[in-house]
């Protein structure tokens, strides 16, 4: 019933479309016919409706890998740059919450690690039509120029970040870890959630002593939840590890495995001396700095979803 319900989901948007265009076709011919002037501009400018939907519909058909219904786990790190870079990935968690929240998107902080100047490190949950596809080309290094604001003599900064993406995976597939395979370290919870969670070991960071990944959580108060939690996005991360491996494209998918710093990044975002925001996999750029960082992400996600076609 899932699955007839994401096909119906799938086809129903193009046979609406369908219709009225066979609607608005019969319409144009009658207006035209009785030399109705106003009638044709209307008809027109459902016209030019339907091409919008068209396109949106269209982009929506690139996303037919196997997991790109499905939510994704959304994790930034801090790279190099020290407080710049915390600064920086704070910067990013606000662009992104942003375009969830345009997008219409559910997120729930899973893990969040605070430092001196922002953030170091955050992960959360993002559910929405079709998360993980619209959300994996954001994977890689992300870039910043600017003149900092932590720098009394006004030089420009560069700094770097990283966003990994992977699909929620739930039942859909066996990803085997066995006990002998991870570490599990706990640890005190920092930030808000009240005497209890700061005063217990509730936290908890799962190492997978093969591939190197780390994941943890610590938005729940009970260790048992946060460890079921942290297997879960391990086991999300595995897939996409193991994924890329077969693929033999490990260096190019794995961000993680990629030094957080100059010559890696996917986009930079360039504050000073002028401003621009430049994808450098598809060369898509903007000079409305602004709008990117409140979220305006759809010319990049799509400029990304179509070189898929070439």
């Amino acid at each position: 019933m899932t699955e007839l319900s994401r096909l119906r989901n799938r086809y129903e948007p193009w046979k609406q479309l369908r219709d009225q265009l066979e609607d608005s076709r019969a319409l144009l011919e009658l207006a035209r016919e009785e030399r109705d002037e106003e009638s044709v501009r209307e008809i027109e400018e459902t016209l030019d409706r339907m091409e919008s939907e068209y396109e949106r519909l269209r982009l929506t058909e690139l996303l037919g890998d196997r997991f790109d219904d499905h939510p994704a786990f959304f994790t930034i790190h801090s790279g190099a740059g020290g407080t710049e870079a915390c600064d920086w990935t704070a910067m990013l968690l606000r662009m992104y919450t942003r375009f969830f929240e345009a997008q219409g998107y559910r997120h729930e902080t899973l893990d969040l690690l605070e430092a001196e100047g922002g953030v170091k490190s955050v992960t959360l949950r993002v559910e929405g039509p079709y998360a993980y596809g619209y959300l994996k080309g954001e994977t890689g290094v992300h870039r910043l120029v600017r003149i900092s604001p932590f720098d009394s003599s006004g030089r420009r900064h560069t700094s770097f970040a990283s966003v990994y993406v992977s699909p929620v995976i739930e039942d859909d597939i066996a990803v085997d870890i066995k006990p002998d395979d991870i570490r599990v370290d706990t640890y005190r919870a920092q930030g808000a959630g009240g005497q209890h969670v700061n005063k217990t070991d509730s936290a908890v960071r799962l190492t997978h002593l093969e591939t190197g990944i780390v994941v943890q959580c610590q938005n729940e108060r009970s260790q048992h939840k946060n460890r079921a939690t942290a297997m879960k996005i391990l086991q999300s991360r595995l897939y996409e590890y193991y994924r890329a491996e077969r693929e033999r494209e490990r260096a190019e998918n794995s961000a993680e495995k990629k030094e957080i710093a100059w010559g890696n990044q996917i986009r930079s975002y360039v504050f000073q001396p002028y401003t621009m925001v430049k994808d450098h996999r598809t060369k898509a750029q903007t000079a409305n700095v602004e709008g990117v960082m409140d979220g305006n992400l759809e010319p990049f996600i799509e400029a990304y979803l179509r070189s898929g076609e070439e």
